[in-house]
């Protein structure tokens, strides 16, 4: 399964929820375009658990930006985003190893 979505943007994504971090790479986004931090923190409030059949883990979802912005804006390269996991336990997915989940890409 490739990890990698898109032509004249593309997305690669990283990790996974049990490992050290998740994250992706965005590729295409033209030179001088505004990074909206704004935009994007609230893009990813709408993931965050919500009701009471979500996760109870809690992550705090603050992207590190390690390339491709600059002063508030798209240098043109890659951008990369890492999101660390801060609340995993791996431990907790050994019973469910074998398993295929819902909503989990090994449900498919």
């Amino acid at each position: 399964m490739r990890n990698t979505f898109g032509n004249h943007i593309s997305v690669t994504i990283f990790g996974e929820s049990h490992g050290e971090a998740v994250g992706c790479v965005i590729d295409g986004i033209c030179a001088g375009t505004e990074y909206d931090e704004e935009f994007l923190l609230a893009q990813l409030d709408k993931r965050k658990p919500k009701g009471t059949i979500s996760t109870a883990r809690k992550e705090s979802d603050i992207p590190h930006i390690l390339s491709g912005v600059y002063h508030g804006k798209f240098t043109g390269t890659p951008v990369t985003i890492v999101f660390e996991n801060s609340n995993q336990h791996s431990a907790d997915y050994e019973k469910t190893a074998g398993i295929a989940r819902p909503s989990h890409a090994d449900y498919v």
